[in-house]
């Protein structure tokens, strides 16, 4: 009987190439599935920020109604009572509360050290913060510095007149 001369060499070349072909695959799946990964966390990421900023929103006005109560709650890093009211779901899915806000002093002493729980110049910090459970993995929290002053009105006949342009007499 007569040997055959090929040896398989064929047979191992496509084998080779298959493997090669299948990692190449591989690497674009991971890679292909990593970017997926990346641009859902930005998404919910900006989804949770929204939320954030829906907070802030939502309780401004109700903030500034409140002002003579800050000091009870400036620094403790618990939500007004008075907050409660409000609807804290702001996707109407009814699973529970989508943000919390709570107030904290700005540095406003003049001398010594911070006192958190003490506000001297009507400005706060008012910190949201989106707590759905849908965003545990992308955080998100808005500090904004508000400046609530109180609105006098000014009598022509007051000490000064308005703007300080004499008492119009």
């Amino acid at each position: 009987m007569k040997r055959n001369s090929q040896r398989g060499s064929a047979m191992l070349i496509t084998l080779i190439l298959m493997a090669a072909l299948l990692a190449g695959a591989a690497v674009l799946v991971s890679l292909q599935l990593a970017a997926n990964k990346n641009t859902d966390l930005t998404r919910t990421g900006m989804t949770a920020l929204y939320c954030a900023e829906a907070g802030l929103t939502i309780t401004r006005a109700t903030i500034s109604a409140n002002q003579e109560t800050w000091s009870d709650y400036l620094g403790t890093g618990n939500e007004p009572t008075w907050l409660s009211a409000l609807n804290h779901d702001v996707d109407g899915d009814g699973t529970g509360p989508d943000y919390k806000v709570t107030l904290e002093d700005n540095f406003d002493e003049t001398t010594g050290g911070d006192i958190p729980a003490v506000d001297k110049d009507n400005r706060i910090f008012l910190v949201s913060r989106c707590i759905d459970t849908r965003f545990a993995d992308t955080p998100r929290e808005i500090r904004e510095l508000v400046n609530y002053a109180l609105i006098t009105n000014c009598y022509n006949s007051q000490r000064g007149g308005c703007g300080g342009n004499g008492n119009m007499n």
